[in-house]
């Protein structure tokens, strides 16, 4: 199959609109054809949704401890108004390629297609793995069906990099997350007779005193002074219910989250919001991932800082699925193109440069593997 450049699949990439929780089965089997052009070995891995899979891929003996890169398929909706143009037709402005998903994540996604042909040229000692998700804008719900597979997939990995917009410096933690929704419904009527009624908003309140309580607790619960703030989160995000304020409320919903530390798991975190709640509320957990931790001594650290060419920050504040290939036992790290304040906004774009540099990156990881004789 003939190479492409970099920016071309980056146009073909964004030409998907596979916003999260839509089909991403088109996308999927266009990078398969193209991997399995280039002599990878792919494993499309359908989720249980049946309309969504991830993507597996092989360059190098998978049967020897290898190296994965990470991203994800799926983008944000891009309903703003502040388009200039069509979010998923790639638009050049200057050096800026702008489309939806450019920045976060498809960028990455295209450099590491680019250097496939060039990485399938070299004698590798160790494999490259390529990871493609489904649905990590959900709160990273297809990853971990990849992740449960891959012991049938290759031999345990020496380390994942995440290529998530971190300007190409790599990223050694970042705090885990859980979201919760509590749905309490009531029994209808008029105000004027709350005792033929049950008023579902005030079902939440005792999960909702709870949380708002549990919040100032948490900077006592431990710190790690590589985030901001140094402490556990929790906060109340959105609360609905009720029609009218002489109706009895049926219906009300509140979602609540919690952004944890390393070493704090982040649902437990929120057992006591969840032992509040009562039998009258009903709780389902929309999002959760664990935090992230490398050591700063690392080899993957190292190794990341090699081929990057620049120092590790010790952690930013928006999470990833390195956390979930971490709790697997594979060393993660976070590095990629871009920056994360241009993710999830109208005009979102990657540089040319950006995109040439993280391509370069990803071949002197393949030149570097070819070294380890």
């Amino acid at each position: 199959m003939k190479p492409q450049s970099a920016e071309a699949l980056l146009a073909h990439l964004v030409s998907h609109p596979t916003v999260v929780g839509t089909s991403n089965l088109d996308l999927v089997g266009f990078v398969a054809d193209y991997l399995r052009g280039h002599g990878a070995a792919v494993s499309v891995l359908v989720g249980p949704e049946g309309d969504r899979a991830n993507l597996f891929a092989t360059l190098g003996d998978p049967g020897l401890p290898g190296y994965i890169l990470s991203g994800h398929l799926d983008v944000v909706p891009a309903e703003e108004p502040e388009w200039r143009g069509d979010p998923f037709s790639l638009r050049q402005s200057d050096d800026r390629l702008i489309a939806r998903g450019a920045c976060d994540m498809k960028g990455f996604d295209a450099a590491v297609l680019a250097a496939v042909p060039d990485l399938a040229a070299m004698t590798l000692t160790a494999p490259i793995h390529i990871a493609l998700s489904y649905d990590e804008e959900a709160g990273c719900k297809g990853v971990p069906h990849m992740i449960a597979q891959l012991p049938d997939l290759c031999a345990p990995p020496l380390g994942c990099i995440v290529g998530e917009p971190t300007g190409l410096q790599p990223v050694l933690a970042h705090k885990g997350k859980a979201a919760l929704r509590l749905t309490a419904k009531g029994v209808p009527g008029h105000s004027s007779r709350p005792d033929k009624g049950k008023n579902a908003i005030h079902a939440l309140v005792p999960a909702l005193t709870a949380a708002v309580e549990l919040s100032g607790q948490l900077e006592q619960t431990g710190q790690d002074d590589r985030f901001e703030p140094p402490w556990s989160t929790l906060q109340i995000g959105t609360v609905q219910g009720g029609t009218a304020v002489n109706i009895i409320p049926d219906h009300a919903q509140t979602l609540i989250e919690t952004r944890a530390i390393a070493g704090a798991d982040p649902r437990a975190l929120l057992a006591p919001v969840c032992a509040a709640a009562g039998d009258m509320v009903e709780t389902e957990w929309v999002s959760t991932y664990p935090a992230l931790a490398l050591e700063a001594g690392a080899p993957l650290a190292a190794l990341a800082a090699e081929i990057s060419g620049k120092s590790p920050l010790q952690a930013v504040s928006f999470g990833t699925e390195a956390g979930l290939f971490q709790a697997a036992g594979i060393p993660s790290v976070i590095c990629g193109p871009g920056d994360i304040a241009r993710a999830h906004r109208p005009e979102e774009y990657l540089t040319r440069q950006e995109l040439e540099d993280t391509r370069q990156m990803i071949l002197r990881l393949g030149q570097r593997l070819g070294q380890s004789q």
